[in-house]
């Protein structure tokens, strides 16, 4: 009997010991990244381009009173994001019961029923009577190998991840919401160059169909001037199927069925530009800034604990526990002589020597963080290459924006000159609306590259993912 109490002591001994020195498994230390060396972007254009990091709730930049109403309506009312903050507030209600259960467990049972004394036939019996059986028990598990921890640095790091997600579903929206909003507008200022040239080209239609009818065009001027004037048409329903289109999707975004939209950007024909270069920062801002990133870096975290989790199984599990409690017969004292019970003591579990099935599982848990770690690697690659991409892209866009822009000036040059030509009786009324109508495709080349100029910014804030940094955990 002194043997076992002996060793029984030893087994909590050693496991208070255990319990007080660092939990098995590897200790998380954030990754470096293939990007570590990451600085500035490799697209410059300082007169568009600044350096300065990219402020929260870079929408503002727009300085669009609509614009911001709109955002912020979709950030409170969007079901994809209702979606994500429901899965959030399920991760940390995890969370919460993870740590709840690892603490001090406290039970209480009672019962009543009928029954018999046995007389193991010595005596004749007492009949039937009511039996009372109550009891309180607590338990609380030690921590011998780190199991509890690494279990709880698991189920954070898992919550921290699903806090990521609801910032990158924030991004997305607010993206959203602006690119739909850009593309209303930028639909109608290329529908209003459109119009523009459908007017002008039906003046040259009515005009070569009168010199046609003196003799002065041939009958092959007259289909020519129908044909570019069916062309230019044709350009408008399109637009008009895009500007609807986007509008429905702003609508869906701020949470209103899709003809829901508000009325004035129906007549739109306006993009939102900005005021000064956009500030973009560099890479490693980027990085710590992308909630994808955060994500999973959190969730390589929560695979690296869960490895330690794995390991504890090599070790014993010890619960201390006691109860107290009381079987009586119904009239008599609940808490005198055999009706009063107790117990105190350690519970040990242990799968010794049996370790194959817990290797496995550290095996399994191990490689499991090697990909959770090649994801991570990914998504800053992934995230460096979205960067850089819209970055080109938009300075590319900028040089070909300047060359159409050139492009209109010049035509409305030649256009002003044949209007003075024109009033002195020098060119006829038809070469007249010949450049006018040059003119107005140099307008609708220039207006459908603005509305690229607007979609780049977009993508660029996008790539960017900013917005909820200034609250986010960062990377260590």
């Amino acid at each position: 009997m002194r043997l076992r109490n002996f060793a029984t002591l030893a087994v909590v001994a050693a496991g208070a010991a255990l319990s007080a020195c660092s939990a098995v498994g590897p200790d998380y230390v954030a990754p470096q990244g293939p990007a570590v060396h990451a600085a500035a972007f490799e697209a410059v254009r300082p007169d568009a381009l600044s350096s300065d990091p990219l402020p929260p709730h870079w929408w503002r930049l727009y300085d669009n009173a609509q614009l911001d109403t709109l955002v912020a309506e979709a950030l409170r009312v969007n079901s994809d994001l209702r979606v994500v903050l429901a899965n959030l507030e399920r991760a940390r209600a995890e969370a919460e019961e993870a740590r709840a259960a690892y603490g001090v467990q406290a039970a209480v049972d009672a019962g009543v029923s009928v029954g018999q004394a046995s007389t193991q036939g010595i005596g004749p019996s007492t009949g039937t009577h009511g039996v009372v059986n109550a009891g309180l028990g607590i338990a609380y598990e030690v921590d011998v190998a780190g199991r509890i921890r690494r279990a709880l640095e698991a189920v954070d790091a898992s919550a921290q991840a699903r806090q990521s997600a609801y910032e990158l579903a924030q991004v997305t929206v607010a993206a959203g919401v602006v690119s739909a909003y850009t593309d209303a507008c930028a639909a109608g200022a290329r529908l209003k160059v459109a119009r523009q040239s459908v007017a002008l080209q039906r003046q040259s239609l009515a005009l070569t169909a009168r010199g046609a009818s003196a003799g002065i065009y041939s009958t092959r001027d007259t289909l020519r001037s129908e044909t570019l004037l069916a062309q230019l048409e044709a350009v408008v329903p399109p637009l008009e199927g895009a500007r609807r289109t986007a509008l429905y999707n702003l609508a869906v975004l701020t949470g209103h069925p899709p003809t829901e939209f508000p009325p004035a950007l129906a007549q739109c024909e306006t993009m939102p530009a900005l005021s000064r270069p956009l500030p973009v920062g560099d890479a490693a801002g980027l990085i710590r800034r992308r909630p994808d990133i955060r994500r999973a870096e959190r969730e390589l975290a929560a695979a690296t604990a869960v490895i330690g989790v794995k390991t504890a199984g090599l070790y014993p599990t010890v619960t201390l526990g006691a109860n107290l409690g009381t079987i009586f017969r119904m009239g008599t004292e609940p808490f005198s002589g055999a009706a009063l019970q107790y117990g105190l003591g350690p519970v040990i579990s242990w799968s010794f020597p049996n370790h194959r099935v817990a290797r496995a599982r550290i095996d399994e848990a191990s490689a499991t963080a090697r990909a959770a770690l090649a994801q991570f690697d990914g998504t800053v690659l992934n995230a460096l290459r979205e960067a850089e991409s819209a970055l080109t892209l938009y300075v590319r866009h900028l040089e070909e924006n300047e060359r159409l822009r050139l492009a209109r000036d010049a035509s409305l040059a030649a256009a002003l000159v044949e209007q003075r030509l024109a009033a002195g009786g020098t060119v006829s009324g038809l070469e007249r609306l010949d450049t006018e109508r040059t003119l107005a495709i140099a307008e609708g080349a220039l207006a459908a590259s603005d509305a690229t100029l607007a979609s780049d910014r977009v993508r660029i804030f996008l790539a960017l993912g900013g917005g909820w940094e200034a609250t986010a955990r960062p990377l260590e």
